[in-house]
């Protein structure tokens, strides 16, 4: 009915797992029906969400939403969109791009544990999606966490979009490799009430491991003329089609409906026991910070101290990290909390989707890594945008200033990336004090926020109780010699910052003023503030950054600026890097305080 009132859809992908569904929610999950965000009911995840009308169809029969509501699929002002999104209360992470949705459920079933609530998550995942690498990721932490609060379910249809999957029916294939990632592995048939009832009771029962049922279904099930019949998938049956296919669902669910009523089991009415801190004196400070003007200090190592200074003040502050946790300095946090610290391991796509699902049930996650490893997991930051999730992500080691390394571990394209992330925040902090201070703000940020780390130690610049606002940047240097005005603005962030400052100090010599402004906040681009300091130098604006050309800071405030007829010269890494020292990679790409002053003696 949905897909047909639509047009689209994938009525043949709902019918398979329909008996699932059934099972799932009129008989499995503990859940108040109509308190969709209660702590200790059950979780759902619709991995593969392209059969978003079986959820909403689940959701009409135990009462969520109207009946009437389901034929407004797809519509433009309807919220029952194609793919299922957190615009509506029952879901908790967006899903479509498949593969992604175990990592998820992965952190909600963490914070359970965390939370010590008893609530249990439930993944249903297509056969096809399970090619994805992400799945295996999710499936060999989640074992090693001994996540038993955690069931997979795997849509074992045989059928493809284009072809058949893999292993077609050949479900003990899919059940030796979960039980070799250390599940509890069980085959059902998928449209065996009975079975599918006793599958999920066991997984109830497992103590030690997560459970994944593997459930041999057709795709069309109950449909004679589009049952397991390929070239059915994404296709809405016309109106004669529909009527044809309800007349024999009914003939075959009406014999065996008898009493049909219901009651939906509840969970224990428990809240977390891990409640949050509230700061003594109320007013949000995270307490004091204790740096002292040129104090040698890595941006790196200071996301390590504020991890410990905030998590102190706020226990919903939970980590995750990639197996970099000593080179990011996240291992301070897991030396102060070791309960709120998950190791992910050398697996990023699912260490930022188990992020995502941790913060769907109440965590500030922070998820860091090297900035580089960051870019294998785009489509999961971006599908984090998607489910307007708040995680907060910290990449260390950008740019050619992480030396002899080489270019394989340099982030030369990590600004470009989150800039184009919907609501995202990026942040590059130059020194200790706007980096911790930045991570506060990263705390109430209302979506996906980015903080690029440097390896390199830096001198700290600002005084304890300098403010950071996101959307802001500072003014670190400017003349207030009106017989000697600026002739250039120069713009940087991070370790070119420094470079700027040291370009500022050989053109005084020369008699040459230059504004030089700490662009803290890439996305938002302090645009006004910029502008400001642009127009009072003649319009004569350089950027100077550690990234590549295309995407970054040169870009951001070019984008800013254009309106105003300003036009923005880039200084940014143009080739490929190569190792080296720090000093003489940032010299050699063109990003030095050499450069600077050259690029303001021929603009003026």
């Amino acid at each position: 009915m949905e897909t047909e009132a639509s047009g689209s859809g994938h009525p043949s992908s709902c019918l398979s797992a329909a008996d699932i569904a059934a099972a799932l929610f009129f008989r499995v999950m503990r859940y108040f029906p109509q308190d969709p965000k209660h702590p200790n009911n059950d979780r759902f995840i619709l991995s593969k969400g392209h059969a978003a009308p079986l959820l909403y169809a689940a959701w009409a029969e135990a009462g969520i939403i109207p009946v009437e509501e389901l034929v407004t699929l797809r519509k433009l002002d309807s919220e029952l969109e194609g793919h299922p999104t957190p615009r509506l209360p029952w879901v908790d992470v967006a899903t479509g791009s498949l593969g992604q949705g175990l990592s998820a459920g992965v952190g909600m079933a963490l914070a359970a544990k965390l939370d010590q609530l008893d609530y249990r998550t439930y993944v249903l995942m297509g056969d096809g999606e399970i090619a994805e690498g992400s799945v295996w990721e999710a499936a060999s932490l989640a074992s090693y966490y001994k996540l038993d609060n955690l069931v997979a379910i795997v849509d074992a249809n045989r059928l493809g979009q284009s072809q058949p999957t893999m292993f077609e029916h050949d479900v003990e294939v899919h059940r030796a490799r979960f039980a070799a990632f250390g599940w509890n592995a069980l085959v059902v048939d998928g449209h065996n009430m009975t079975e599918v009832v006793a599958g999920f009771e066991k997984a109830a029962a497992a103590k030690g491991q997560p459970t994944v049922l593997i459930a041999r279904t057709f795709k069309g099930y109950g449909v004679s003329f589009i049952s397991n019949k390929d070239s059915w998938h994404g296709k809405a049956l016309k109106k004669e089609e529909m009527d044809k296919a309800i007349l024999e669902l009914k003939g075959q669910a009406e014999p065996a409906l008898g009493d049909a009523s219901v009651e939906i089991p509840k969970p224990a009415d428990k809240k977390p026991t891990a409640a949050r801190k509230l700061k003594a004196d109320g007013t949000g400070d995270f307490g004091p910070l204790n740096y002292k003007l040129g104090d040698m200090v890595a941006t790196r190592e200071a996301y390590g101290f504020a991890l410990v200074r905030l998590g102190l003040a706020d226990t919903r502050i939970t980590v995750v990290d990639g197996d970099t946790k000593n080179s990011t300095f996240a291992d301070k946090f897991k030396n102060a909390y070791p309960e709120r610290f998950f190791e992910c391991f050398i697996a990023e796509q699912n260490m930022v989707g188990v992020a995502v699902g941790l913060a769907a049930r109440g965590k500030l996650a922070f998820a860091s890594t090297f900035a580089a490893f960051l870019t294998r997991a785009y489509d999961q930051i971006r599908m984090a945008a998607v489910s307007m999730s708040h995680v907060k992500l910290v990449g260390s080691h950008a740019g050619v200033s992480i030396g002899e390394d080489g270019v394989s571990q340099m982030a030369l394209e990590d600004l470009a990336m989150m800039r184009a992330i919907y609501g995202s925040a990026v942040l590059y902090p130059s020194d200790a004090v706007s980096c911790e201070r930045l991570m506060e703000q990263m705390l109430d940020y209302n979506g996906v926020s980015y903080l690029r780390a440097s390896r390199p130690k830096l001198p700290v610049i600002y005084g304890n109780d300098e403010k950071f606002p996101i959307g802001g940047s500072k003014v670190v240097r400017q003349s207030k010699d009106a017989a000697k005005p600026d002739k250039v603005t120069v713009v940087g962030a991070g370790v070119t910052l420094y470079e700027a400052l040291k370009a500022y100090d050989e053109l005084q010599k020369e008699g040459i003023n230059i504004t030089v402004i700490d662009a803290y906040s890439i996305k938002p681009i302090d645009a006004d503030g910029i502008l400001k300091a642009a127009m009072a130098t003649g319009g004569l604006v350089i950027t100077v950054e550690d990234h590549y050309l295309q995407g970054g800071l040169g870009d951001a405030v070019a984008g800013a600026l254009s309106e105003k007829g300003v036009r923005v010269h880039k200084l940014a890494v143009h080739e490929l890097p190569h190792s080296g020292k720090p000093e003489e990679l940032i010299e050699k790409y063109g990003i030095s305080a050499k450069s600077i002053v050259a690029k303001v003696k021929e603009l003026i």
